[in-house]
Order: C-alpha cells, then sequence, then structure tokens
C-alpha cells in the first residue's frame, strides 16, 4: 500500500479510497499509514461498519486523524455487509435505526458537542471529545437503497456510492439526497479501457453530480503502477476537456 499511496501522490491524483471490508485490514489503521506516508493527497476510508465500532471510539480515532492531517481525511459510515455482520455478533435488528443514531452521535462529538443519547442502540451520557478536530472532517453514509440514501441527506456531509451505480444512478442519488445542501458525492467507478474512455467516464459521472470519482483497478490487474499512469492520463484528459471552449 505504501508503494501505492505514494505514486499515487506522485502522479498528482487527488484521493485515494480504502475498503474496510472483513477480515482484510482496519479501515482506520491503514489510513493512518496512508496519510502518513503522504503530504497532499486525500485518503477516504468508504466505509466503517457501523455495528461493529462504538460511537465514542470511531470519534476518537476520527478526530485524532483529522487533527494529524487537517483537511484529509474524508471518513464514511454504513450499515456493512449483513454476513459478516452476522459472522461476529452485530448484526442490527434494525440497521436504519442504528445508523441514524451512531451517524448523529459520531457528527455531534466531531463538532465538539457534548452528547447525551439514550437511543435503540447508541446510548451515550455527557460524553465530549477533550480535543475535536477544527475543522471537524465530513462525515459520508455509504448509501444504496432509497432510504439510506434519503438518510444521508438528512444528516451526512456526503454519500458514497459502490461500483454497481451507473451516472443515472449518480443523478438519481443527487437529487434524492444532496439536492437540499451542498454534498460530497463519492462514487467508485471500475478502471477499464483506454485514457479517453475513462476521461469520457469521468465526465458522464461529473456531469451526474458525483464530486470525487474513484476509479477502481480491475481484480485482476497486477499493475498499479500501469493503473496509475491510465487515472493519471484520464484525469488530465477530463479535466482539460471540462475547460475547453464550446466550439
Amino acid at each position: 500500500m505504501r508503494e501505492f499511496v505514494v505514486a499515487a501522490e506522485a502522479a498528482g491524483l487527488d484521493d485515494v479510497w480504502l475498503w474496510e471490508d472483513c477480515f482484510l485490514q482496519g479501515g482506520l489503521t491503514a489510513a493512518a499509514a496512508a496519510l502518513a506516508w503522504t503530504g497532499s493527497v486525500r485518503i477516504g476510508l468508504g466505509l466503517m461498519p457501523v455495528p461493529m465500532r462504538n460511537p465514542a471510539l470511531a470519534a476518537m480515532e476520527i478526530a485524532t486523524l483529522a487533527r494529524l492531517f487537517p483537511g484529509r481525511f474524508v471518513p464514511a459510515a454504513g450499515h456493512g455487509v449483513a454476513a459478516w455482520m452476522g459472522q461476529v455478533g452485530a448484526q442490527a435488528r434494525s440497521p436504519m435505526t442504528l445508523l441514524r443514531e451512531w451517524v448523529t452521535a459520531v457528527r455531534s462529538l466531531l463538532h465538539g458537542n457534548t452528547v447525551t443519547v439514550g437511543g435503540e442502540y447508541v446510548r451515550l451520557d455527557q460524553v465530549t471529545l477533550e480535543w475535536p478536530p477544527s475543522p471537524p472532517p465530513p462525515l459520508l453514509i455509504g448509501a444504496h437503497g432509497p432510504r439510506t440514501l434519503a438518510l444521508a441527506g438528512e444528516i451526512a456531509d456526503g454519500l458514497v456510492l459502490d461500483v454497481s451505480a451507473n451516472a443515472a444512478d449518480v443523478r438519481q442519488a443527487v437529487a434524492t439526497a444532496a439536492a437540499q445542501r451542498p454534498q460530497e458525492v463519492v462514487v467508485y467507478v471500475r478502471c477499464q479501457g483506454s485514457a479517453s474512455d475513462v476521461a469520457g467516464t469521468i465526465r458522464a459521472f461529473a456531469d451526474a453530480g458525483a464530486t470525487a470519482v474513484i476509479l477502481q483497478p480491475a481484480a485482476e490487474d497486477p499493475d498499479f503502477e500501469a493503473t496509475i499512469q491510465l487515472v493519471s492520463s484520464a484525469r488530465a484528459r477530463s479535466r482539460h476537456e471540462a475547460t475547453e471552449p464550446l466550439p
């Protein structure tokens, strides 16, 4: 991972996004390493499964990274894969209730508030972060279905869409979740084809309302240097096309 994030920054890329899939590596610890190895690139974590994390501890960890690396860490939270949550004994009866309580509490803590809540899942008694980050980082929600998209628009600072989303899905998600106030809209997109092909894909998703297009290498692609070069070329091409005057 060190070689990858260093090469991504050297290539002028804006973001590197990480997963927290079970049972690979811890997302927050991986993000800390990636932030320490780089100096300007943003590191996103899409996403933390909320059933596995106490909200007070999550807020402490997020706040620490946000204070160490101001403006460079973008965390996202979500339901997690139901089967994995069942494996670790953390499956919630009402994932939507849990996500609402968790994101509301964590976001409030990150903004320096004292939080007391007696929810179905989240119970905090006069909890305040001693060192809240200033400014607080955005807290995004990984969303797929309409109810979670609506929740992201209501309580979060943005949303993360996975590779199943197409440009029309992004447009609908923006209309559902980001129409009422400015929000970050991050979408994962499979990185395939030539630089021109990928640039066209970037522009299509950007035109649909995505604020960050995360190009995901194919699973069978072992050459990360070639992938980064492709992404860099596509990024430059898409930005040139975006600023090129109309005929």
